[in-house]
């Protein structure tokens, strides 16, 4: 069933994932994948989980939508994301050909998209994707901070109930 929906509201569906991956203690990051206005899979950060560095929320989403769609390329498709990808996510984005990417939040230590490095639209590869950023910024931010806040608080509760060394 098609139904197309405005960026914010796919956005809204990648923040579900995003804080969906909080909850197992993941990097709070999700991904929708839509093509031709349907919602084609949907994924969050699976790297702790996996114990796989790759498992990262826009590759779990690419994959499953090859696999949902029998192809490796996904034209005509949008990538939403809640956090700004990163080089590597970058460049499955490339590889996978889809023709939009709109993200929440930039990231200013490992964007691959704009805050670092320009490899979704750069014209020196063989695929470009159109990148929109902005969309939900701040929620899409405020799951994140609330997210390393807690893991801070936590991190410092063990410390602190840990006995001291002995001399």
């Amino acid at each position: 069933m098609r139904c197309t929906m405005t960026d914010e509201e796919y956005m809204q569906l990648a923040l579900q994932e995003a804080r969906a991956a909080a909850e197992l203690g993941e990097i709070p990051i999700g991904a929708v994948l839509v093509v031709d206005g349907v919602v084609v899979a949907r994924a969050h950060n699976m790297r702790e989980t996996w114990n796989d560095a790759t498992a990262h929320a826009e590759v779990i989403v690419i994959q499953e939508a090859c696999k949902k769609l029998g192809r490796w390329r996904l034209s005509n498709s949008a990538l939403y994301v809640t956090v700004e990808p990163c080089p590597m996510c970058s460049g499955a984005i490339v590889n996978s050909r889809i023709d939009r990417v709109v993200y929440g939040c930039p990231d200013a230590k490992a964007g691959g998209a704009e805050s670092i490095f320009n490899i979704i639209s750069n014209p020196n590869l063989n695929h470009t994707a159109k990148v929109s950023s902005g969309v939900c910024e701040a929620e899409c931010a405020q799951v994140m901070k609330d997210f390393f806040k807690r893991r801070r608080a936590e991190n410092k509760l063990a410390k602190t109930a840990q006995p001291e060394a002995e001399s």
